[in-house]
């Protein structure tokens, strides 16, 4: 009875006081907005890094040692490849070419792209997301895949363009949509034995190991069983390599540490909005606060109400502020970065803005505390 009665009253009150409801309605909107629209292009941007041993098709990797990310480095040879084919569990094992390119446009001057070697029939790696053309058409000679979103940056490409890709004549037969990495290029694709001819790489050279377990095969079982026998690569699995992806990002790049900080700004402001509210709110209401205590309210009660206020500031403030940057995420879609926002970040925000709006009543708590009753007969 007691809580129904508070959140009535402290619905009523904060109603009441439209131009107050409203400034700590902003502060809300404000710090959900920023903090959403960072978290969101952060997700995207470590998608841009991930999507590739997502979309692999790989249970686990070989790689070089030491390797962090998934980017052009040192070659593997042909013993881990066998090493890995013979391996119990292991029901496939398919090397994969990555290394730079550089197309020339018929208009002068050359742009970079990743180029990706993937082996037919079964295209292990790639290509993948295609919006045009098939990864068949890559067993034609000099066929090559680009992405649709750099077909203006490539000299306007089309289906049977001819490009110079290192110093070779090929021709487009598709195009992939989003395969546009946080590195400066995006992913290209061509048929492995083409694509270490324009590496110039050895026949028994590849940059990684893709290998697919048997179903119902225990996965860290393979993993040592292949680290075991490969002393100098390392093996991991999927979401070991995807979780070295996303600690590479937040803590050796910039990403991180601005998209973080923006945050928290956001979340600060969005605070300090609230209990500024909040207090000057209870500074306004001090002779109504006195005759709630009056009429029997303890400061427990008190606190219920402003407890409710800031729930309401943290809910609708949060369903407002989630609203536009589900629209902002929706409008500035593309190629390039694509706004994460999954349904846990969501139901985060509710949980957050509503801790944010009550810690930021802390202030206004201590303010009612020490409401006296008497205050209302002066």
């Amino acid at each position: 009875m007691r809580w129904r009665t508070m959140m009535r009253i402290a619905l009523r009150m904060a109603l009441h006081e439209k131009m107050k409801f409203a400034g700590a309605m902003v502060g809300v909107v404000f710090a959900v907005l920023l903090s959403n629209q960072q978290a969101a292009t952060f997700l995207g941007l470590v998608n841009r890094n991930i999507m590739f041993v997502d979309n692999a098709g790989a249970d686990i990797w070989i790689m070089p040692g030491a390797t962090e990310i998934l980017q052009p480095g040192k070659f593997l040879s042909t013993s881990p490849l066998d090493q890995a084919r013979g391996t119990p569990g292991v029901a496939w094992a398919e090397p994969i070419l990555f290394g730079s390119a550089t197309v020339s446009l018929p208009q002068g001057g050359s742009e970079q792209v990743t180029l990706i070697g993937t082996r037919a029939p079964s295209w292990r790696g790639g290509p993948f997301n295609l919006v045009a053309g098939s990864a068949d058409a890559l067993t034609q000679p000099d066929a090559m895949i680009f992405e649709d979103s750099d077909r203006g940056k490539l000299g306007g490409l089309n289906l049977g363009s001819i490009r110079e890709v290192n110093g070779r004549r090929t021709h487009v037969v598709g195009f992939t949509w989003g395969l546009v990495p946080l590195g400066p290029a995006s992913y290209a694709f061509a048929e492995f034995d083409l694509a270490r001819e324009l590496m110039h790489s050895d026949a028994d050279q590849f940059s990684f190991i893709l290998v697919g377990a048997q179903p119902g095969a225990d996965l860290q079982a393979i993993k040592r069983e292949l680290q075991r026998r490969m002393s100098s690569e390392r093996v991991a699995t999927r979401a070991e390599f995807k979780r070295s992806l996303l600690n590479y990002t937040i803590f050796k790049t910039p990403i991180g540490i601005v998209l973080g900080s923006s945050s928290a700004v956001g979340l600060l402001v969005g605070f300090i909005m609230v209990a500024l509210t909040m207090f000057s709110a209870v500074l306004d209401n001090l002779r109504e606060f006195g005759t709630l205590k009056a009429l029997g309210a303890t400061t427990f009660d008190l606190v219920r109400l402003l407890w409710t206020q800031a729930a309401i500031y943290g809910a609708l403030g949060a369903f407002v502020g989630v609203a536009l940057v589900s629209q902002a995420a929706s409008a500035a879609r593309s190629a390039q970065l694509a706004m994460q926002l999954p349904p846990a970040l969501l139901f985060g925000t509710l949980v957050v803005a509503i801790a944010m709006c009550i810690a930021a009543s802390s202030l206004a708590v201590l303010r009612v505390r020490s409401v006296e009753p008497a205050m209302v007969f002066r």
